[in-house]
């Protein structure tokens, strides 16, 4: 699956830092946009690519850490590369709890810095992989349950005995019915479901999140 470029977001207050940092990522082949506040970076478009964030944690007005507890929250998945300019090993421990991938201390080289982005865009495009996946389940899942609301309750129980593995007459008996009207309930299931595989309504129910009926619940 692909998608879109990777961008690197860099949000600092000092401007040479921000042309720097440009500059070397822009010459290794990353898409660079640069912000002087974390207000401003909140008030841009909102990235629709794996994102990475290179944020400095000491900036007037909104912090990087807090900035860090905003992007969790609008979940976007933007993962976030601190800098900073002052060795606090605390605010450092508690970035990292937080999800942050790494904490550079200015001045840092071009090499840790470079591996940061690195590691910092896989996992971006990794939870952006996983998000679409889920979404994607999310939608399918919708899809099955929709085609199983149209068995009435009756239907719905035979349907499950079905994907058990038993046949008409074990699931007659295990319903108390006879294989006679099992078989014609499981006709009615097959003509509103549009299958007649059994792999395919196990699949079906999968997707549905249905579970095979057990014995003991009838015990």
């Amino acid at each position: 699956m692909s998608f879109p470029l990777p961008h690197v977001m860099v949000i600092d207050d000092d401007a040479s830092v921000r042309r720097s940092v440009l500059r070397l990522l822009e010459t290794e082949g990353y898409a660079v946009a640069t912000f002087s506040s974390a207000a401003s970076y909140l008030e841009s478009p909102a990235p629709s690519s794996a994102a990475c964030v290179v944020l400095d944690v000491q900036m007037p007005g909104m912090s990087g850490v807090e900035l860090q507890q905003a992007l969790a929250e609008r979940g976007l998945g933007e993962q976030i590369i601190f800098v900073t300019g002052h060795g606090d090993v605390p605010m450092c421990a508690e970035a990292m709890k937080n999800g942050a991938v790494d904490f550079l201390q200015k001045p840092f080289t071009e090499d840790a810095l470079l591996k940061a982005v690195a590691r910092a865009i896989q996992r971006a495009t990794d939870w952006q992989a996983t998000k679409v996946n889920r979404e994607r389940n999310e939608v399918v899942r919708k899809q099955a349950l929709a085609s199983l609301a149209k068995l009435t309750p009756r239907e719905m129980e035979v349907f499950r005995w079905v994907i058990s593995g038993l046949l008409n007459k074990q699931i007659g008996a295990e319903l108390g019915t006879s294989e006679k009207t099992i078989k014609i309930q499981r006709g009615s299931i097959t003509t509103k479901l549009g299958i007649t595989a059994v792999a395919d309504m196990v699949r079906l129910a999968q997707q549905a999140g249905i579970e095979p009926a057990r014995k003991s619940e009838l015990a």
